[in-house]
């Protein structure tokens, strides 16, 4: 900026000046510790001593004042420091010597308190982080058969998924349900897991990052699964339903640690519209559409006290009876399937992705016996609630 020669003097720093903010951060201080002389603006007040005084004692002084809110602003709107408020300031001044050793010690310290500062910032985050983070090692500790002992007495999931298997086939003879076109059959051999799919057998070990229990298995998410229905795209608007309407729950009501039937949109509905999609109490409930972060987020309905349906970006999920569904429900909020979703979502939106049907049922996972299922799910039950109120 252009200095008249009358504002050269007045305007120029030179090395060992004290630097003070009039405007903006207020009070902040700095020495200019160059060679070269530097001009400054109108809002920062030079600052230079009469006599031989320790600068630096007097930057550490600006410091402590600012930070302690003993330095405050003046003015309507805009607040400045003004040089008045300047020299009024008090300040305790030791003999020069002191001065000096005052700022050799705080000098000494200085790297210290910015490694506690350092330490004091990363414990403060951890604080936040650790529920979330001791949540997800409980649910990661869950899927690998580590949360409960494991009972030797307990029927093998081998036999659990047999068992599904034969009622699957019964149910596809009577037309109740549809033939699975990928039908997944994993099994282990040399040390290792191969899957049949379609007729042909390859080797996962690739996939499978730990090892689980004797009596468990590892199977698909569509193994365990007796139907999917999929929502609707209602028209609907941003209203409480009246007489005979019904809500139609947004994408939030299921990415949350509960089903909440408050996020819902509104729309007429028909008797047809209910029997098709309507929500029920023990419904399991899996948004299909989100951000990466959220999409695959699942819920169990527990209670419901008015009438909503499912829209087209949430799927209802039915199991067969073999199934704990809240063991499923927490083995997918599990940082091992939590990974897999996010793979699988596609889309080039980061803002909204997608998880199809097949992706769904494509998930792999550790199956445990039906008793320990629901040992888990106590164990789980029992735990969560102490660590969310971290």
């Amino acid at each position: 900026m252009y200095f008249s020669e009358a504002e050269i003097q007045k305007c120029t720093a030179t090395k060992g000046d004290l630097l003070v903010c009039e405007g903006g951060d207020i009070g902040r201080a700095a020495i200019w510790s160059y060679d070269a002389d530097i001009r400054i603006q109108n809002h920062i007040h030079r600052l230079r001593p009469y006599s031989e005084v320790c600068v630096e004692y007097h930057y550490y002084i600006f410091f402590l004042y600012k930070h302690a809110g003993w330095i405050g602003g003046k003015g309507i709107g805009i607040q400045g420091l003004s040089s008045n408020a300047l020299h009024s300031l008090l300040f305790p001044l030791p003999p020069l010597q002191e001065q000096r050793k005052i700022v050799t010690k705080i000098k000494e310290i200085v790297p210290f308190l910015d490694k506690y500062k350092q330490t004091e910032q990363y414990l403060n985050d951890l604080n936040v982080k650790f529920p979330e983070m001791l949540k997800k090692s409980i649910l990661q500790e869950a899927i690998q058969g580590k949360l409960v002992p494991q009972d030797p007495s307990d029927e093998p999931a081998s036999v659990l998924l047999e068992c599904i298997r034969v009622e699957k086939e019964r149910l596809i003879q009577e037309g109740k349900i549809k033939r699975d076109k990928h039908e997944s059959v994993i099994f282990r051999r040399d040390n290792s897991y191969y899957e049949r799919l379609d007729g042909i057998e390859r080797c996962i070990g690739h996939e499978i990052q730990f090892e689980i229990p004797e009596t468990w298995c590892w199977c698909r998410l569509g193994n365990l699964i007796h139907s999917i229905d999929a929502g609707k795209s209602f028209k609907c608007d941003e209203r409480p339903p009246e007489q005979n309407e019904c809500g139609i729950i947004k994408i939030s009501a299921v990415t949350g640690r509960s089903f909440n039937q408050e996020e819902s949109k509104t729309c007429y509905s028909t008797s047809q519209w209910i029997r098709d999609y309507a929500i029920q109490p023990g419904d399991f409930l899996i948004c299909r559409a989100n951000t990466v972060t959220l999409v695959g987020g699942c819920v169990i309905v527990e209670k419901i006290s008015k009438k909503l349906m499912l829209s087209d970006k949430v799927l209802r999920l039915s199991f067969f009876n073999s199934v704990n569904k809240w063991y499923i429900l927490y083995i997918m909020r599990s940082p091992f399937v939590r990974t897999q979703l996010s793979a699988a979502a596609s889309g080039t939106s980061e803002s909204m992705k997608n998880i199809s049907q097949d992706a769904i049922k494509s998930l792999l996972i550790p199956f445990p016996p039906l008793k320990e299922q629901y040992r888990i799910v106590f164990k789980i039950g029992e735990s969560l609630p102490k660590v969310m109120t971290l």
